[in-house]
């Protein structure tokens, strides 16, 4: 009997709370992988897992193994529970705010005096002492407590190291003060970066058990903030959905949740409002501002028949919508879910971070008792091999780690979202990063995908060019044929306030044009035969090297002018090919048009290699074939045709504006269909991915300086802890520095050349 087919895998998110280390993110994802058919990714920076697991395991399984780790997991609050979510965030940062308040007033003046030989007055160490004791308890009561729930669970983090280095001060120095000699008024202790001989009289370390929660608490705090900070494009995007929506019908208008809006119902979006979802325009004409949806600057204006995305802001009249799309299935909610999902992911050099962090603490642990035994060993005094061992515990920083790749690749990813470039994840990033051939569609991708006006030749001393466009647009209202509606669309744009004249007497001519009365005028657009005045003939050998497709007009039995309707390049096509080819891209055009069409836009970007009248199948052993000859390939297309050749290439990158096959097969996006914003998106990945290598750097070199310090007592535990702090803050703010990216400045931008008067589109 045949095996039954394995059903697919589900993916699950779950909320992850106690988290502060990778060691904790690699605890998580080998306690989730311990579960038959579970793979998980957790990400530190977002407190978020992505776990794959078979429908047999269920949610609540997944929850509590996370718990059974030592950590809190739930499932995420739905996008409309958002602002109770940031309630709750605020709430614990208030109460972090007040820990660290409370910390910081009770620890500075022990640390002053502990310092300051100078200000250490008759019994100054017994008011040291009852300041410290609510620091080492309280003020650094989460180490603790998230120290036990992992030893309940025979796990080590770095709230381990901290907890023990912070009870270790304490307890000596509480020996100190009661057996050691270090209580008789009148001690003084000079302060030392190092540890010292002592004179009889054991040194007190209260400065180092204030200290350590203080420098964490103020660390984890700031850090806090700035990891935030770079997950504000994701949460900006969030706040853009809608809450209510105003429903126009039959029994007038009233005001209803978001969620309880259909397809096909019509809703008001007023001056100042966000639409509420994906529409098309029934009724009013306004200017929409895209800039926070697609990343577009420029107000686009619509009107009735203008398709719309939920969340753009009304900039002018009042407009009626009818709803196209509604919840999940909105371009919002697609980009939204697109960077969500790439900022769950991790680079290979960040897997490889996650790994070493798995073993760091135990290591850290075992060098600290091993500093402990040695000095001891060596005849070192006890204070001294203490001091020694605690400096080690807490220098030692697996912090920075965890955050090296997350951070900087939720400020890429959101900031990418912001320029309209959605990147589906770091393996994507990386591809962008070392692309170094990319296939371009033709229609859609370079050019407009629709038929339009390039070029009008109208007779010397006849009509005149205006009137012969008006004469054409007014007899092609009838027509139902591409050409005809790009002629009438091209009329109206020319003679702007003014309507076109009634056309009667309208006949279709199969295979020839149409005809029909303006004015009292007998008005035909014809194909063309060779009776042709010199100028029209000389302007109609120049369309057929275009490649575009002429039509004559003639007015009471003269031919008056030459119309070329073709599709046209988009305007940042030239630019766009000229920044990959700068970057070190090799453009290579493949598309299904006709070989002479293609030729024509390979020679006004400046395409050497060219590839027409290509399959679906073409494309794709055509990107076999590179790859074959060790490039790295990127597709970039729009419609169903480009799928196959998008989903078997190094990177897929579909236009925004194509189909949802296309989309759903790319690595990366391009929500406004600009591709100029290619460039600067191969741009954007590598500065993202140099950050990763400078933060993972850094992580992984101070480790390397400070642990060996500590070890030959070179470094106090309270500089040692201010030093962990750091390390972490500044691979914060070096990701942080992502935020502020900007493309080139359109000023540094390569410039078109004046293309042939035969060639250059209106």
């Amino acid at each position: 009997m045949a095996d039954e087919p394995t059903a697919l895998a589900v993916m699950t998110d779950l909320s992850i709370g106690g988290m502060t280390c990778a060691a904790c993110v690699k605890r998580v994802e080998k306690k989730l992988a311990r579960l038959d058919g579970v793979t998980a990714t957790v990400n530190l920076a977002t407190g978020r897992a992505r776990v794959n697991h078979p429908p047999e395991v269920g949610p609540d399984q997944l929850i509590a193994t996370v718990e059974q780790a030592g950590y809190t997991a739930a499932l995420p609050e739905p996008p409309m529970k958002e602002r109770r979510e940031d309630g709750d965030e605020a709430k614990d940062a208030r109460r972090e705010r007040d820990r660290l308040v409370v910390t910081v007033l009770l620890a500075v003046p022990v640390l002053v005096v502990s310092m300051v030989p100078g200000l250490q007055f008759r019994n100054w160490q017994w008011l040291c002492f009852v300041l410290a004791a609510p620091v080492v308890v309280w003020g650094a009561w989460p180490f603790h407590l998230r120290a036990a729930r992992g030893l309940r669970h025979s796990a080590a983090t770095m709230d381990t190291l901290v907890s023990l280095g912070v009870v270790a001060s304490f307890a000596w120095s509480s020996y100190a003060l009661f057996f050691g000699g270090a209580g008789e008024p009148g001690m003084r202790m000079p302060f030392s970066l190092v540890p010292r001989a002592s004179d009889g009289v054991a040194d007190v370390y209260l400065e180092a058990a204030v200290g350590v929660p203080l420098f964490v608490l103020a660390g984890r705090f700031l850090e806090t903030r700035a990891r935030r900070g770079t997950g504000a494009a994701l949460r900006a995007l969030a706040r853009l959905a809608a809450k209510e929506v105003s429903v126009r019908d039959g029994d007038g208008e009233r005001l209803v949740p978001i969620e309880e809006l259909r397809v096909g119902q019509v809703f008001v979006a007023r001056p100042g409002e966000r639409l509420a979802t994906d529409g098309t325009v029934v009724e009013g004409s306004s200017a929409l501002d895209l800039s926070l949806v697609t990343g577009e600057s420029e107000p686009v204006e619509v009107g009735p028949g203008t398709p719309v995305t939920g969340g753009a802001v009304n900039a002018g009249g009042l407009l009626l919508v009818r709803a196209t799309a509604v919840g999940a299935d909105t371009q919002l909610s697609r980009i939204t879910r697109l960077v969500t999902e790439a900022q769950a992911g991790k680079a290979r050099a960040q897997r490889l971070a996650d790994k070493a962090a798995g073993v760091f603490v135990p290591v850290v642990l075992t060098l600290a008792v091993t500093v402990l035994g040695f000095w001891l060993g060596a005849g070192a005094e006890p204070q001294a091999a203490i001091t020694a061992s605690v400096a080690v515990l807490v220098v030692a920083c697996p912090c920075a780690l965890g955050l090296a790749t997350p951070t900087a690749l939720m400020a890429a990813t959101g900031r990418g979202a912001q320029l309209g470039v959605l990147v589906s994840g770091p393996q994507a990033l990386e591809g962008l990063r070392h692309l170094d051939a990319v296939v371009l569609d033709k229609t859609g991708t370079l050019t407009s995908g629709q038929m339009s006006v390039a070029r009008v030749t109208a007779v010397p001393g006849g009509l005149g060019e205006e009137e012969l466009v008006r004469l054409a647009g007014a007899v092609e209202q009838g027509s139902e044929h591409p050409l005809g509606r790009a002629i009438t669309a091209y009329a109206r744009r020319t003679v702007p306030g003014k309507s076109l004249p009634a056309v009667a007497g309208f006949v279709a001519l199969p295979g020839k044009g149409v005809r029909g009365r303006v004015a009292d005028r007998l008005v035909e657009v014809l194909a063309p035969d060779d009776a042709l005045p010199p100028a029209l003939a000389q302007a109609l050998s120049a369309s057929e090297t275009a490649a575009r497709t002429p039509v004559v007009v003639r007015v009471d039995g003269e031919t008056e002018a030459l119309i070329e309707v073709g599709d046209v390049l988009r305007p940042g096509s030239y630019r766009a090919v000229e920044r990959l080819r700068r970057l070190g891209v090799r453009p290579v055009l493949a598309t299904g048009d006709r070989e002479a069409p293609a030729r024509a836009v390979a020679a006004d970007l400046r395409i050497e290699e060219v590839h027409a009248r290509c399959t679906p199948q073409d494309k794709a052993a055509l990107v076999r074939e590179l790859r074959e000859q060790g490039y790295r390939v990127a597709v970039v297309g729009d419609g169903v045709n480009d799928a196959a050749a998008l989903a078997g290439a190094d990177l897929g990158i579909a236009m925004g504006t194509g189909t949802d096959v296309a989309i759903g097969a790319a690595d990366v996006t391009l929500v406004r269909g600009d591709i100029e914003t290619l460039a600067d998106a191969v741009r954007l990945a590598r500065s993202a991915l140099g950050t990763i290598r400078v933060n993972l750097l850094w992580a992984f070199g101070y480790n390397v300086v400070t642990v060996p310090l500590a070890m030959v007592g070179l470094l106090n535990p309270m500089l040692a802890a201010a030093a962990m702090s750091v390390s972490s803050l500044l691979v914060v703010g070096n990701s942080l520095r992502l935020r502020a990216w900007q493309p080139s400045p359109a000023g540094h931008r390569p410039s078109r050349p004046a293309a042939p008067a035969a060639r250059k589109p209106l």
